[in-house]
């Protein structure tokens, strides 16, 4: 009986972290470039203390997974502003280091400095900052991220990829800093940017509230199943104590 109380708990724990997870992509379903945060979950066989012939099946945490499945593209008519197409991030310079983002929201400073709508520098492709003139002419930006002002190059907006699937943490809700280095992208035509776009939230609202009605009754159902099998154990103990 002690064994389905604990099972239940793990149960508990598990759909409790599930739902700090839907809670939090509902917050960024208007994010731009936000990516959703997914648990996976597995069933943990557990031997129990009294027979170690006997397994009880116990619900694990989850581990967290980035649904790296693009949002879609909006445009936005902004010169500045890029979206990603394909398996790829553009890069930011943060006080963390390298940070990886699909938030194209950019802007110059009043010295020409391409960077983000947080104000962090945008790399180039090979990890320095991108320099315009501020006086100049509508930059244009081509598909491998070639930056234009005034019928001269400028620079090239770095492009990277990243196995995130190997580790990674949220930076300012759409940013993404991975324990991996990432990589610059070899230009082989899957991969560009669309100048004047910016990629939006790819949380389904309608999925998430879903998810969220059916893991709420899940909790539901184990709370009540826990207070059953506390009735059962106390009438057990009355009985076995009367029995005396």
């Amino acid at each position: 009986m002690q064994s389905g109380m604990y099972v239940s708990l793990s149960g508990q724990r598990a759909l409790d972290k599930r739902l700090t997870t839907i809670a939090d992509n509902m917050a960024n379903v208007n994010t731009v470039g936000f990516r959703s945060t997914e648990v996976k979950f597995d069933d943990i066989i557990a031997r129990t203390g009294n027979d170690m012939n006997a397994k009880v099946a116990f619900v694990s945490q989850g581990n967290d997974y980035l649904n790296t499945q693009s949002g879609e593209m909006q445009e936005t008519g902004n010169p500045l502003d890029v979206a990603v197409k394909g398996d790829a991030w553009m890069s930011l310079q943060t006080p963390a280091g390298q940070v990886l983002t699909r938030d194209g929201r950019f802007s110059l400073t009043t010295t020409g400095e391409l960077v983000s709508v947080r104000g962090y520098p945008v790399m180039d492709i090979g990890g320095g900052t991108i320099q315009l003139n501020p006086n100049g002419g509508e930059a244009s930006i081509s598909r491998n991220g070639t930056v234009f002002q005034d019928g001269k190059q400028i620079a090239q907006i770095g492009l990277f990829t990243a196995d995130v699937s190997k580790g990674y943490l949220r930076y300012d809700n759409s940013g993404v800093k991975t324990t991996q280095t990432p990589q610059p992208v070899v230009d082989d035509g899957t991969v560009g940017v669309m100048q004047g776009y910016v990629e939006q939230s790819n949380v389904n609202g309608i999925s998430q509230m879903t998810q969220l009605i059916q893991v709420s009754r899940a909790f539901e159902s184990i709370s009540n199943s826990m207070s059953q099998s506390e009735t059962n154990m106390s009438e057990a103990l009355k009985t076995l104590g009367g029995s005396k």
